[in-house]
């Protein structure tokens, strides 16, 4: 129809004015008449037609679910609750309010004192002072500003304003395209000393399909949002929210610990069997948690959390509280646990994909995390409490853990006295265009002595180096530019210096005797595509 009269329009444009003098005066006239007619008229149409692609936008446009982008050995979205999504672009990747997303994060690093680079842990490099790190290290650089992954959410509206929604994504290594699996990487280093093991990190990514999430629910905006499956910590999330390099392996000790984020112990920063409930009552939020025990012999346990929190003016404020019980922190046997079995091929007890060591605890967290906004600045402040105990229920060696992995030697007693463990952390992000944003943070963590006494040492205090159960600190300082220089793509420059003391460098290779304290810087550029 739009053609038809966009030719008669042409053919009557040219020919009355072509032919006006074969033509009398009337007809001359008729012609410029029916012209400006038929002109007007398409016109009308055409913003007939404008109106109505807008309204067919507004009425189609899917609503998608803000994904939690979780453990820094991790990374899932800033926040689980559900929202309205803005309008999709033209490339935005939905279908029926189902959307594909993703992240993509290379580049180069250097670490004066690093491991070689892991295929499988999700923080592939040594960026924070570490037991195996030796030599300097220069190369491929992946996941340093964050980590990469594939997902899809949705959100589908099933009665008068309730919502079904879901979300699964998994982490990945782009150097090598393997999925996130953390106690893969350690049980790679099962029997090697120190010298020889490469970078690794235990993490509640395990290999699985969809390792930082997997869950679905329902959504009101009156009544709240609730979801089950396997979903982020509580602790996780405000670890997400107010780390000022928030998800960055290679920038942050936070993210880079995801022990901090999993209540204690990083395995716990994704939780199993979990049900989830937030609510939003005016500025404040409500949100509570619990993974349920698998039963038996299984490092999987109960845990319990809770999160209230508010927004006023540009300060926002969380607080979250919460116990896990049989906590597992996962390491490398050593070469005699290793030989003590005949080699893992001839362990008689039950593998999985692999068998590891482990210490077990019961763990109470307590949260406080703040951020303040004015203008182009960003500040950030946090403070985190947690206390390691022997666990109530003991586990067994060949105890399933996350992942489809066992515990060959299980530590129940490490925590005779109890283990605290502190951290703060302050930063501040300025936003020097709308493309460009520098931000800086300082980190400081501290535990206690808690190693038991003897005849030489009755108290059972230290604050050496001689055991992991001194009393040690470690401080770091980080420095991050990230500019988006295009739709989609983000480059970035940054930088940790850190240094651990005492107690938190017990065993580390670089610990030789006389050794109280070992830093480490990383310098690393790198490139992120994000859809």
């Amino acid at each position: 129809m739009r053609k038809t009269l966009l030719s008669a329009a042409a053919v009557l444009a040219f020919t009355a004015p072509g032919h006006a003098d074969e033509l009398s005066d009337i007809r001359t006239q008729q012609l410029i008449d029916q012209n400006q007619a038929l002109t007007k008229r398409l016109a009308d149409l055409e913003k007939r037609q404008q109106k109505l692609e807008k309204t067919s936008v507004a009425q189609t446009q899917p609503v998608a679910v803000k994904g939690n982008i979780g453990d820094a050995m991790a990374a899932d979205l800033p926040y689980k609750a559900v929202v309205k999504a803005p309008p999709p672009a033209n490339d935005d990747l939905c279908w029926r309010g189902v959307c594909l997303y993703g992240n993509i994060d290379m580049g180069l690093s250097y670490e004066s004192h690093g491991a070689p680079l892991s295929a499988l842990a999700g923080a592939p490099l040594d960026y924070l002072v570490s037991k195996n790190a030796g030599g300097s290290y220069f190369g491929v650089g992946p996941n340093q500003m964050s980590n990469s992954y594939i997902g899809l959410r949705g959100k589908q509206e099933i009665a008068d304003n309730l919502y079904a929604v879901f979300n699964l994504q998994t982490l990945f290594n782009p150097e090598n395209g393997t999925n996130t699996n953390g106690v893969g990487s350690i049980a790679q280093n099962n029997g090697l000393p120190l010298a020889l093991q490469n970078s690794y990190g235990d993490s509640s990514k395990a290999g699985q399909m969809f390792n930082n999430a997997a869950y679905a629910g329902i959504s009101s905006p009156i009544y709240g949002t609730l979801t089950y499956g396997r979903q982020s910590a509580l602790s996780s999330d405000l670890v997400v929210n107010y780390d000022p390099i928030s998800g960055s392996n290679a920038f942050s000790v936070i993210t880079f610990q995801g022990a901090n984020g999993g209540g204690g112990d990083t395995e716990d920063r994704v939780y199993d069997n979990s049900f989830e409930y937030r609510v939003n009552v005016g500025p404040v939020r409500f949100a509570v948690e619990t993974q349920l025990r698998n039963g038996g012999n299984s490092g999987t346990g109960n845990a319990f959390q809770g999160n209230v929190g508010f927004d006023y003016m540009g300060l926002s404020m969380d607080f979250v509280g919460g116990k896990t019980y049989d906590a597992v922190s996962s390491a490398p046997l050593s070469a005699a646990q290793v030989s003590g079995v005949g080699g893992l091929s001839t362990f008689s007890g039950p593998q999985g994909l692999g068998a590891v060591a482990a210490t077990i605890s019961d763990n109470t967290v307590f949260q406080l995390g703040a951020r303040y906004t004015i203008g182009a600045f960003k500040f950030f402040a946090g403070y985190e409490y947690i206390d390691y105990a022997n666990p109530n229920n003991p586990l067994s060696p060949g105890a399933f853990i996350i992942g489809g992995y066992t515990v060959f030697a299980p530590n129940n007693t490490n925590f005779t006295t109890d283990k605290v463990l502190q951290t703060v952390w302050v930063g501040g992000k300025y936003s020097a265009t709308k493309d460009l944003d520098l931000t800086a943070a300082y980190y400081h963590e501290s535990q206690n002595s808690f190693i038991i006494g003897n005849g030489s040492n009755p108290t059972g205090t230290c604050s050496s180096a001689v055991s992991a159960g001194c009393s040690g600190q470690l401080d770091a300082v980080s420095f991050v530019a990230d500019w988006r220089f295009a739709k989609h793509f983000d480059a970035y420059a940054g930088v940790m210096w850190s240094q651990a003391r005492n107690g938190l460098i017990n065993g580390f290779l670089l610990a030789t005797p006389g050794v109280s304290k070992i830093s480490v810087y990383d310098p690393g550029v790198g490139l992120r595509y994000q859809f």
